[in-house]
């Protein structure tokens, strides 16, 4: 048996047995667009224009907000788990977690625009409907990509650090990992490819690759699927050691995801890793796996159809394991339970 088919028949397995299992399907039917058009018909505007404001001042908080999805949804659903605050004497949430804190930017905008709506249609509107619209406000100022948003979500009351490894895709996974990681929660190999492009924007610290560059393994320092030049020119980005403040802790600089277009979702995220510029491990298997490489050349090709596949992956994210109906609650406040 060839390994891209033995690979394909593993995640196949993963698929066949979350069919077995009982699944929130009706939840997911009863999401609906245009939810609010009678009980608060601003409510898409006003987060649209929250979204619009901050990223206009600041580009990088659109990354933040496609990020800010994609880690709710997948881990206990989209419920906002990950806006809630830990509580003094509580087990910390998933907001504290090293994944996203202090990496997770965007909160501000979400409690912008929830104080707004408050304001005008109280107890109504839930931060999962808010955090997922404005995901999409991001996707549409930064890449053009506008799509229709199901809404009818509700927020979830409960949120656990340790939850967050378990769920989250680390950024040293290889592309059979990653492609397992999607497969429990009911997504694609494709999908997760496609959802993949949303590092053509935002930043990353230079701990979450600085390996790569040198201590990769006892036979290569450096990465040798990385080009050099790329390597070299991260290098002056992230000397090693890593620098200190004098006070006893350790700085930890950024660098952009993809430095092409470092502000515009789109394609070129692909033509870099064509390129062997990705910058995470989790990029650059993408190109190297069997599994997913003929994916990432077609989406080089052709970015248009990568943004229509990018909206549909991103309703599909939306609706993973959502609460509904007199599920949940609709917080007052993002950041913490009613």
């Amino acid at each position: 048996m060839s390994y891209a088919k033995m690979v394909s028949r593993m995640i196949m397995c993963i698929l066949i047995l979350i069919s077995t299992m009982p699944l929130e399907t009706s939840a997911n039917a009863k999401l609906k667009v245009g939810f609010y058009k009678s009980t608060c018909p601003s409510a898409e505007s006003i987060v649209r224009k929250a979204v619009n404001k901050a990223v206009s001042r600041n580009p990088g908080i659109a990354a933040g907000l496609i990020r800010m999805h994609f880690h709710d949804c997948f881990v206990r659903g989209c419920d906002a788990s990950v806006l809630l605050e830990t509580i003094s004497g509580n087990p910390p949430s998933e907001r504290d977690h090293p994944a996203n804190n202090p990496s997770l930017r965007g909160f501000e905008v979400i409690d912008e625009a929830k104080a707004q709506i408050e304001a005008v249609c109280p107890n109504t509107v839930s931060c999962a409907d808010i955090l997922t619209f404005a995901a999409r406000d991001s996707t549409f100022k930064v890449g053009g990509i506008n799509y229709a948003v199901p809404a009818g979500r509700r927020d979830g009351r409960v949120s656990l650090s340790d939850e967050i490894a378990e769920n989250l895709p680390s950024p040293t996974f290889n592309a059979e990992q990653i492609a397992a990681s999607f497969a429990r929660k009911g997504m694609s190999v494709d999908e997760m490819v496609t959802l993949s492009g949303a590092h053509s924007i935002g930043v990353s610290h230079c701990s979450s690759f600085s390996n790569r560059l040198y201590a990769f393994n006892a036979t290569h320092p450096q990465d040798p699927s990385m080009d050099r030049r790329f390597a070299n020119f991260l290098k002056t980005k992230c000397p090693p050691p890593p620098p200190t403040d004098g006070l006893g802790s350790t700085r930890d600089p950024t660098v952009a995801l993809e430095f092409v277009t470092p502000n515009r979702l789109d394609n070129k995220y692909y033509l870099e890793l064509k390129n062997r510029r990705g910058l995470l491990t989790s990029d650059q298997t993408l190109m190297d796996s069997r599994l997913t490489s003929k994916m990432v050349l077609d989406k080089a090709r052709n970015g248009a159809m990568w943004g229509t596949k990018f909206a549909k992956a991103m309703v599909h994210m939306g609706s993973l394991d959502v609460l509904i109906g007199s599920q949940g609650e609709i917080r007052k406040r993002c950041s913490f339970v009613n």
